[in-house]
């Protein structure tokens, strides 16, 4: 015969039989799906190094610069360089841009960079990786509207500009660069053109042979830098 202590003991064994299993289970799936959903670190990206062209300096990259980090690129990912641009390319600029690469790959501990050029900055970019080591350093190479096979409008200052004489067709520097291979090493190339570039004339002088060349419609020669296509191609082309 039970006592009257017994049916309630009984009964609040059963219980925690019943509810004892339920909790540890609970926290079991909370465990699993914090690991499953916790979102990890971001893989650092390789850095990019923005080169800008004649008579500009580092605040032509302003939009670019904005669509990258919304890519999720961090502000310590991406670098403008500044530089005198009447100077020589040869002589003295890729050299002056591939110590800025080593600087940045020594800061970043990364080890390649990529480089967006724009109009004369593809020139100097195309000399450091050709000529200046960089076809080891370099991962993506883009060229937005770059006199790479020269321009006629830069013989208005060819007399006076070292770097103007660097653009006209058939300069030293022009020659060189399309002799032999025009995208050496295992550097991934693009370019970008407009058909309505007042500046690179004619227009057919921004493609590589070897190259992702991109026309983008009738744009301006500096209005590529704002271009919200030209801007995702180059977002495309630097995450392949």
């Amino acid at each position: 015969m039970l006592t009257p202590r017994q049916p309630v003991l009984a009964l609040l064994t059963l219980c925690l039989a019943l509810l004892a299993p339920f909790p540890a289970q609970a926290a079991d799936r909370t465990l699993h799906w914090s690991a499953a959903q916790a979102p990890g670190p971001a893989a650092p990206r390789v850095p990019v190094v923005l080169v800008h062209g004649y008579n500009a300096d580092p605040g032509v990259w302003g939009a670019l610069r904005e669509d990258l980090k919304a890519a999720g690129y961090a502000d310590s990912e991406l670098f403008s360089w500044g530089y005198d641009t009447h100077r020589s390319v040869n002589e003295v600029l890729a050299g002056q841009l591939g110590a800025y690469a080593e600087q940045v790959r020594r800061q970043t501990g990364a080890a390649r960079v990529d480089i967006v050029a724009h109009s004369f900055g593809s020139l100097v970019a195309r000399w450091y990786v050709s000529f200046g080591g960089g076809a080891a350093t370099v991962n993506h190479l883009v060229s937005l509207a770059g006199p790479n096979h020269g321009t006629s409008t830069a013989w208005a200052c060819a007399l006076w500009d070292q770097a103007c004489r660097d653009m006209t067709p058939g300069s030293y520097v022009v020659k060189s660069l399309a002799g032999g291979d025009e995208t050496p090493g295992a550097v991934k190339y693009a370019t970008f053109w407009s058909n309505c570039d007042e500046v690179i004339n004619p227009d057919a002088s921004v493609p590589l042979a070897g190259a992702v060349n991109t026309p983008v419609g009738c744009l301006k020669h500096n209005d590529l830098l704002g271009d919200d296509a030209t801007s995702a191609g180059v977002r495309a082309f630097l995450a392949s």
